[in-house]
């Protein structure tokens, strides 16, 4: 009976996808366990604590206040004009990337791939050197009264810059992998390009594009280099949540601090419960299309004459 036992743990850990003895197992769980209760749960838990400190009162003062309801305001409005900008661009920068092939494509991957690499003060620095008083486009912007930099329109458009390529990292790799076959066979039964899109490419990707969306937005409310180069932290008018939270915690207001950093966090966890259920959703439409039996080919006519 030993030998049999001993012949079937091998067994048991090869249909379990390792070969390693259960404690290496146990044990490389417990250290993921402890680095994400200490890295992550333990961080958002103080946050919630510093908020509620003095009281629940305290921390609906501290979201009262005119200054954080203009920090809150400024961040919705710059994540509702970013988002939508971005997934037009990620949809389009996708399906040109996936379904095309062309001279330059590499460049044009690596070009959307640039946010991710480039430090956001440097983009935020980099507005500046294009639309501040003393940039290349200042002495024109000036002389048409139009300001960008110090206002809601550099802020937007460094949110932008740091944002763009989540929602068309998301989509390439999905788009590749599907491949161009359903649409080319749309085409074919004389659908248009609109009617292609909407029908058949826009269905296959809505869980990537969802959870490209979900991360964009989150990116975009709690971006803080590049916003805080471009903002000039002008009180009431230009200081997103994340500036907002600098400031107060600058000027020892840990309650009021703490409580509109509560608001990122609650978006932080909003964030991962949508994403959770978008990929439990997507895993169950995967698994109910292998589920489906395979399509009985069409039988041939018989021709005439034959028997």
């Amino acid at each position: 009976m030993s030998g049999i036992s001993s012949s079937r743990s091998p067994v048991r850990r090869a249909k379990a996808g390792t070969t390693e003895a259960p404690w290496v197992r146990w044990t490389l769980i417990g250290i993921a366990l402890a680095f994400l209760l200490l890295f992550l749960v333990l961080p958002l838990a103080a946050v919630f604590t510093e908020a509620l400190r003095k009281g629940f009162g305290a921390y609906l003062d501290g979201l009262r206040e005119p200054d954080a309801w203009s920090a809150i305001k400024l961040t919705l409005i710059t994540a509702l004009i970013a988002v939508p900008l971005n997934l037009v661009f990620g949809v389009a920068a996708a399906w040109c990337i996936a379904k095309y092939e062309f001279k330059g494509k590499a460049f044009l991957t690596t070009l959307v791939d640039l946010p991710f690499s480039v430090s956001p003060v440097v983009a935020g620095l980099t507005y500046v050197l294009m639309f501040g008083s003393h940039g290349w486009l200042g002495p024109w912007l000036q002389a048409h009264d139009i300001k960008i930099i110090f206002a809601v329109p550099g802020i937007v458009l460094a949110t932008i810059f740091v944002t763009f390529p989540f929602i068309a990292r998301e989509l390439i790799p999905l788009m590749q992998a599907q491949g161009s076959d359903e649409e080319q066979a749309a085409i074919v039964l004389g659908a248009t390009g609109w009617q292609t899109f909407y029908k058949v490419t826009l269905p296959n990707i809505k869980w990537g594009l969802l959870y490209g969306v979900i991360l964009c937005n989150a990116r975009a409310m709690g971006e803080f280099g590049a916003v805080s180069v471009v903002s000039g932290h002008i009180r009431g008018q230009t200081n997103t949540i994340p500036l907002h939270v600098e400031i107060l915690y600058n000027e020892y207001q840990s309650v009021a601090a703490f409580a509109a950093a509560s608001l990122l966090a609650l978006l932080a966890l909003v964030t991962l419960l949508v994403k959770s259920v978008a990929e439990w959703r997507a895993e169950r439409e995967l698994a109910a299309t292998a589920d489906l039996p395979p399509e009985r080919p069409t039988p041939l006519p018989t021709p005439a004459g034959i028997r």
